[in-house]
């Protein structure tokens, strides 16, 4: 098996395969749900002009962000969520294309 084809994954919890929901296609919901809400809590605080309404939000932002990241954990940890390896020639690719781009920042480091 080649490098860029390996899968990094966790054995997979068996669910049953019926027409009803399962704890697979619950917990892969409110995931759906908390990315989101994550998105929308962006969308808002980077328009909001009300200092402590800003904070809240950001606060209530920051714990949405943890829970979807629990999320993934536990679907990832259960087999419900797989990765696949990067190839190596790819990542060095991609990294001189995009390194490439800092040339062009008004500000240089």
């Amino acid at each position: 098996m080649s490098q860029s084809s390996k899968k990094i994954q966790n054995p997979e919890m068996q669910v049953p395969k019926t027409p009803q929901m399962n704890d697979r296609d619950y917990i892969n919901d409110i995931l759906m749900c908390a990315k989101n809400m994550t998105n929308s809590y962006s969308v808002a605080l980077n328009e909001m002009s009300h200092d402590q309404l800003y904070q809240d939000i950001s606060q209530i932002f920051n714990e949405t962000q943890t829970c979807q990241r629990d999320l993934y954990n536990t679907m990832f940890r259960k087999g419900f969520y797989g990765l696949e390896a990067a190839d190596q020639q790819k990542l060095d690719q991609s990294y001189q294309q995009f390194s490439g781009y800092s040339s062009q920042f008004p500000y240089q480091q």
